[in-house]
């Protein structure tokens, strides 16, 4: 929804007026460059014409994409790259020169860069996941069971422990795919690993010190940043577009980004944006993260810099809370690199002028600072930064590290929607959206650009996940009864310490409160809406749309700084209307009240301060905020793991040949035993490290025999693998 500013910003100083006033070029764009008033591309790209050579872009169809559309490609010496199923986009790579007469076409909305994707770098207790897994009478115990999560990054190391059942002897990596063009899945640059296993990872490591989020769901790997953890858009697109394509074969109901890109689009036409929506509108729920930059190189606070696709309403935005290595919530606030909203995607009309989205985000922040998880075997982070090995375990397949970042905060909520799927598998995106907002908790003394509706809490989410009636959908009547229970107190307690729950939820340029959020249903938790939908403008006011929201919602007016009790209490930051409509007085420069208000677009096409925040956003994911950790537990010596998937091969009346997976990285040998009435088992031999096969001869004919294997090191053998029989012939 495009709004019209009412009125202008009344502190904004002389300074940035003249800011604001350079941002805006005077020359009018030409029709062929315009769609419905406005700019069909952006101004990143715009420089870029002016080149030599081909440029990477994706191009927006106004609706499917047709074969005229690739011989106009193809007759300006330009190729279709990548195509998408489910999307009206496709990768195109083409002369500088010929960007302008494809984007005049009729049949284009809009061009965007194939930009660079980038990451952006005691969790279970801390977040309430503990507390939500045994809660009160409920059972089962939840653990993300059948759930699946896909996570799309640079890989998961398939060997790593924290991948397997709980008896470890089956992967619960069910799908991998690789979409950077190495042809390989597993994980050389160390940041997927650690995130998947903060959503997902079993805590088989110190019993189970390192447990992630869901322990228990199906995770889906689809790596699409390369080995130095980098990719593209295009790609990124690709893998979107294949989840759309297979998530009811594997269950995908949750997509975890730790990553993203400049957003220098509006929402609205951006490419990633519309690919997020299509998904969260087909019932999955999308968790990307904020960014790494949310103070410059001097540590002065920047505003405005949340990355694509979380600049999306439809998709829940995680910021990053330090939780200074404790368990009880009470001193947690939110890590200095976490980038502040608002958001600031941007469409250009045709005087030239920027018009910003202007959204508030992130929507939740969740534990990122200094996290130990799981740590891929010889990873170029850790190579490159020898200091985040944890240095927990002595086997590689078990080892862990330390990274810090909205990379890392981005999982624990993926974990967390995974879990409220599991106990209400019912549940819309936008209505898991809202149940983790409302039940957050306000962080004191940081204002809605810094957390959204606060720090997760699933303990609370839980609760009404478990009391929402399960028969809501798109018929059901405004106002309805939501919840089949009473509401109880809206408090959770973890570590001994009691918190309030926000009691709100954020819609687009505002926030929304009251109890019947939760008791009586409201319309913009269907699939095909956005929670902004809520929201109309009346008379120069946002208002409640009464059509979407009931009777008993509150409406604020303006942006709060928290005070730690409800989402309607705080110290106001700044007016909601300044948010509203073009958001063109908004401009780079606008000082705020403890910080500058930057485009991330405009920031990052700059030479000097991309080179800035680029250092800021990598400091974060190494280093993270200066204070404590969270506590490391060092794992005791410990046998190797089993091997895997036994199994025997008839060669003939006298021998049987044996074949095993090797699935430990730290075994000095096997030891192989045979049985003939499968209850009395005699060792054959050992065997070396790293051997897959034995050949059991000298046997008798017509007999059958039974077999099992072990591996063993200095700490002592391993579990055995399931037992196998074979028969010999008799002849």
């Amino acid at each position: 929804m495009i709004r019209q500013l009412k009125s202008p910003i009344a502190f904004l100083t002389a300074v940035a007026a003249v800011a604001a006033a350079l941002a805006w070029p005077c020359a009018p764009r030409t029709a062929a460059q315009m769609s419905g008033g406005r700019q069909k591309f952006s101004d990143d790209l715009r420089q870029k014409l002016k080149q030599t050579g081909k440029i990477n872009v994706v191009v927006k169809s106004v609706s499917s994409w047709n074969s005229t559309l690739d011989a106009a490609v193809t007759n300006s010496n330009g190729a279709v790259t990548k195509t998408f199923s489910n999307f009206p986009l496709r990768a195109v790579s083409l002369p500088a020169a010929a960007v302008e007469a494809l984007a005049a076409r009729s049949d284009v909305e809009y061009v965007a860069l194939d930009r660079e994707v980038k990451l952006l770098g005691h969790v279970t207790l801390t977040s309430g996941a503990d507390a939500a897994s045994v809660m009160g009478n409920y059972n089962p115990t939840y653990d993300g069971t059948g759930v699946g999560i896909a996570v799309l990054d640079s890989g998961i190391d398939p060997n790593h422990t924290a991948f397997t059942t709980e008896t470890g002897s089956t992967s619960r990596i069910v799908y991998s795919r690789d979409f950077t063009g190495e042809n390989r899945t597993d994980d050389p640059y160390g940041h997927g690993t650690h995130a998947a296993s903060i959503a997902a990872g079993n805590g088989a490591v110190s019993n189970g010190a390192y447990r992630g989020i869901a322990p228990n769901a199906k995770i889906v790997n689809l790596r699409v940043l390369n080995s130095q953890g980098k990719g593209t858009v295009s790609a990124l697109l690709a893998a979107l577009d294949w989840i759309k394509t297979n998530r009811t074969t594997y269950n995908i109901r949750v997509v975890s980004l730790s990553l993203g890109t400049s957003a220098v689009d509006s929402y609205t036409v951006d490419p990633l944006c519309l690919a997020v929506r299509g998904l969260v509108d087909a019932g999955v729920v999308v968790v990307a993260a904020a960014g790494n930059e949310g103070k410059d190189g001097s540590g002065n606070k920047i505003y405005g810099q949340i990355h694509s696709p979380g600049i999306d309403p439809s998709v829940i935005t995680v910021g990053a809370a330090n939780t200074f290595g404790t368990d009880a919530r009470n001193d947690d606030g939110v890590a200095s690199y976490s980038s502040r909203g608002p958001t600031r995607g941007s469409w250009t009309d045709a005087a030239g002028a920027k018009h910003y989205d202007n959204l508030v985000k992130p929507d939740l922040v969740a534990p990122g600072n200094k996290i130990i998880d799981a740590q891929s075997a010889g990873n170029l982070l850790v190579t490159q930064n020898p200091t985040l090995d944890a240095n927990v375990s002595g086997s590689a397949a078990r080892d862990q590290m330390y990274l810090s970042g909205t990379s890392m905060a981005t999982p624990v909520v993926s974990g967390a929607a995974a879990l409220l799927l599991q106990a209400n598998p019912s549940l819309t995106p936008n209505l898991v959206k809202a149940l983790l907002m409302y039940t957050a908790q306000q962080l004191p003394g940081f204002n809605a650009f810094e957390q959204g509706a606060g720090e997760v809490n699933l303990e609370g989410a839980m609760r009404l996940a478990r009391l929402a009636r399960t028969d809501l959908s798109s018929t059901t009547p405004v106002g309805t009864s939501m919840l089949t229970g009473s509401l109880g107190m809206q408090q959770t307690t973890i570590a001994g310490w009691q918190f309030n729950w926000s009691q709100g939820i954020i819609l687009d340029q505002t926030f929304v409160t009251g109890t019947n959020l939760v008791t009586k249903y409201q319309r913009v938790y269907g699939l095909g809406v956005l929670l902004n939908d809520g929201s109309l403008m009346s008379d120069g006011v946002l208002v409640a749309d009464g059509s979407l929201m009931s009777d008993g919602v509150i409406m604020g007016g303006n942006i709060l700084t928290a005070s730690g009790a409800l989402m309607s209490d705080g110290t106001p930051f700044l007016a909601c209307s300044q948010l509203y409509g073009s958001g063109s007085l908004m401009s780079d420069g606008t000082l705020l009240m403890d910080g500058m208000l930057m485009s991330d677009g405009s920031l990052m096409s700059d030479g000097v301060m991309l080179a800035d925040m680029a250092v800021q956003a990598n400091l974060a994911l190494v280093q993270g905020d200066s204070t404590t950790s969270m506590v490391k537990v060092v794992e005791a010596s410990l046998p190797p793991a089993a091997p895997g998937t036994l199994k025997a091969a008839v060669v003939s009346k006298s021998q049987i040949n044996l074949t095993w997976v090797d699935a430990s990285a730290d075994e000095t040998g096997f030891k192989v035993e045979r049985s003939t009435d499968g209850v009395t088992y005699t060792q054959l031999t050992t065997l070396a490290v790293n051997s897959t096969s034995y050949a059991s001869t000298a046997l008798s004919a017509g007999k059958k025999y039974y077999y099992r294997v072990r591996s063993y090191n200095a700490n002592g053998n391993s579990a055995y693998t399931a037992v196998v029989s074979a028969t010999t012939p008799t002849k």
